[in-house]
């Protein structure tokens, strides 16, 4: 991927492509450059659906798997999506899986309890327009949880995560996988609004929604009621 920052369709082909190309590890590199943490970010989102046994819950950028097997934990009965088909083919979940576009969700209106989506916020081309879907195919009383990386707002943590996420990662990802994605990774939050234009964004669309920062803001989770 280029060091220049994509937009409109040449993101969208930049991010399938990416994708493709990293999934054969990408659960490896997420487990070690998070130390784990992305195991308790993904609970934490789930839990926080907060719906019945059984609840109908659509995951957006499924990836290999991950929230589809918490969801399943949990007691929900997932159907993951995501662009990328290279991802789709990495992952170890018996949810049914579909390969779509998330601003154009392969779902019918009002059909799903919940969405669960893990940090896939910043590769979207159009959050109002994504925002928008989610509420034409969430249920009223519906949840949403939808999990991105963050900065931390102390100043100093947020020195100490800018070196860690800026040098560090990028290296992991190249010594692991594909240097040119995971140099993109940390320059990929520029794509996100502040947590404060997002919450505005979810609620304009129809949904109750708040917004929190978790482990010292380098992780946050947007989550929101269908009115």
């Amino acid at each position: 991927m280029s060091d220049t920052l994509p937009q409109g369709e040449e993101k969208v082909a930049a991010v399938r492509s990416m994708f493709d190309a990293i999934a054969p590890r990408y659960d490896l590199v997420n487990r070690i450059m998070t130390f784990g943490l992305d195991v308790r970010w993904r609970k934490r989102a789930v839990r926080t659906l907060g719906l019945p046994r059984r609840s109908r819950v659509l995951d957006i950028a499924a990836g290999t798997g991950d929230l589809c097997r918490e969801l399943q934990r949990a007691g929900f009965v997932p159907i993951g999506v995501d662009l990328s088909f290279g991802m789709l083919a990495q992952a170890r979940t018996a949810a049914p899986l579909v390969q779509g576009d998330a601003l154009r969700l392969p779902m019918p209106d009002a059909s799903v309890d919940g969405v669960t989506c893990g940090f896939a916020l910043r590769n979207f081309v159009d959050l109002e327009a994504f925002f928008a879907d989610l509420a034409r195919v969430v249920r009223p009383g519906g949840r949403v949880a939808l999990l991105d990386v963050a900065q931390p707002r102390h100043a100093v943590l947020r020195w100490g995560h800018g070196i860690y996420f800026g040098r560090v990662v990028p290296r992991i990802g190249g010594l692991l996988s594909d240097a040119a994605a995971y140099r993109y990774l940390p320059r990929s939050v520029a794509y996100l609004p502040s947590g404060e234009r997002m919450t505005a964004m979810l609620r304009h669309a129809g949904f109750d929604a708040q917004h929190e920062l978790l482990s010292v803001g380098i992780t946050q989770l947007l989550s929101g009621t269908r009115r």
